[in-house]
């Protein structure tokens, strides 16, 4: 990649990460070894690192409402978002990204790890991950407000937080601030015709993945579960092993047929309307069911930044994306406000080093963004390409080609900091294979610690297979 020209040189030394998940572990990591800032302090408002992975068995309560026409009002928004700290993650879940492609560059699992690993073993190796950034987390605190305040050419960041302990109100002035507060705490759920209705009859029929816990309260009820992503083949699969009625699996694409013989439902189209008087749903092939006990989507998060509804840039429309931002991480109108790791079909963990890696080089000056100008072009050609799906990597090997082109951005540093991954042609072929993986890895009882104990082996040739 081309070294980008100075246009602009930043006065950063104090520095906000909001999230001490997984990606804000890598930002806070990747900053302090730059060596160039004076102050780098991580908000977290559960008590422990891990974000999703530091999971709660006790859930206080999630009221997913279908998709409106707009977000609403930043506070409501804030409101709804209180209860949303608890894990979304369920009983008896494992991570769907095998080990090469889901660990951290400069820290591999232990051996004899299972390739896809349990919460409890994520949960450790976060907690040996975080070690040498644990001292600059502040626990138990929720960020409410980021301002920006223009002084004299540069923006300060006004950042209002509340401490989840005493209640105490924190307010702390930053040169520049990183978002890693990930993806999926405001769930989705699809404005269906006569739904809201329907969940006045019915209050406890619908629900949404994120509330999802256990198969037990499913046991041979007539549940219909909406989506066939990696959560909805998961819970579709638990709730039928589980029941002696046949789960339905709602989906607006086939699920393959070696996925669908394994979980083992019905597959039928998508919803077109809810039916109150029958407690049922009508499809879109006509098909009608009646005396529906349980309906769980499992279609996805929007993406939601309240503490952010001062910024004055438009940053959510649909919810699908974050509009306005160079490389998926720095906000054009204010490049010392970046994100990490919004992209979605990736191993988020690599990627948002290397995005950790690339803004802390641009905030110690030692590679330099293009010009205003530039960055909003790029903007508006990824939306040209994507619509509101910004952070959608289409193909199977979008997301190396994108972590690649940042490790040769950053490799151009003037003052080098901590080496972001770069994919070779074995980590193009694990995020080639995992899908075919993970299957034979689920029908094998979950036990394998390798690719070649499941018979995949790497050849230099696999592209033209």
């Amino acid at each position: 990649m081309t070294p980008l020209p100075k246009v602009s040189t930043f006065d950063v030394k104090r520095i906000a990460v909001i999230g001490a998940g997984p990606s804000g572990l890598s930002a806070a990591k990747y900053l302090k070894a730059q060596d160039a800032f004076d102050s780098i302090v991580v908000y977290e408002q559960q008590e422990d690192i891990g974000g999703i992975w530091n999971c709660s068995k006790q859930f206080s309560g999630f009221g997913a409402n279908p998709e409106p026409d707009s977000l609403g009002t930043p506070e409501s928004r804030i409101e709804s978002d209180l209860s949303s700290s608890s894990s979304p993650l369920y009983d008896q879940l494992y991570a769907n990204i095998p080990l090469p492609l889901m660990q951290f560059s400069d820290q591999p699992f232990p051996p004899g790890t299972a390739l896809f690993p349990s919460i409890d073993v994520v949960q450790e190796y976060l907690l040996k991950y975080a070690k040498e950034v644990r001292n600059l987390i502040q626990f138990g605190v929720q960020v409410s407000r980021v301002m920006p305040l223009s002084c004299d050419e540069k923006t300060i960041w006004k950042l209002e937080a509340r401490s989840m302990h005493d209640n105490r109100t924190v307010r702390v002035d930053y040169d520049a601030v990183v978002v890693a507060t990930g993806h999926y705490s405001q769930a989705f759920i699809p404005n269906l015709k006569n739904l809201t209705e329907f969940k006045m009859a019915y209050p406890s029929i619908v629900s949404h993945s994120r509330t999802y816990r256990s198969p037990l309260p499913f046991r041979d009820k007539k549940t219909i579960v909406v989506g066939n992503g990696p959560s909805g083949t998961d819970i579709a699969s638990q709730i039928n092993r589980t029941s002696m009625r046949k789960t339905l699996l709602s989906v607006r694409t086939p699920t393959p047929p070696p996925k669908l013989a394994y979980v083992g439902c019905e597959e039928v189209s998508e919803i077109e309307e809810f039916l109150v008087d029958e407690r049922g749903v009508r499809f879109k092939n006509g098909r009608v069911e009646r005396g529906v006990d349980a309906v769980i989507f499992c279609t996805g998060y929007r993406y939601d930044y309240p503490f952010l509804s001062s910024l004055g840039t438009k940053l959510i429309t649909t919810g699908h994306g974050v509009h306005g931002l160079y490389k998926h991480i720095f906000c054009i109108d204010h490049p010392t406000l970046a994100f990490s790791a919004l992209n979605r079909k990736t191993a988020p963990w690599p990627l948002s080093e290397a995005q950790a890696a690339v803004f802390a080089a641009v905030w110690s000056n030692s590679i330099q963004l293009p010009s205003t100008e530039e960055m909003r072009r790029w903007a508006n050609d990824l939306y040209a390409q994507q619509g509101e799906q910004l952070h959608l990597f289409r193909t199977r090997t979008a997301d190396g080609h994108y972590i690649n082109d940042l490790y040769e951005w950053v490799k151009t540093s003037a003052q080098q900091g901590k080496e972001p991954p770069f994919w070779n042609d074995i980590t193009y072929w694990h995020k080639a294979t995992f899908p075919q993986v993970r299957l034979k890895y689920d029908l094998g009882g979950c036990k394998a610690t390798s690719l070649e104990e499941l018979g995949f082996r790497y050849e230099s040739n696999w592209r033209e297979e």
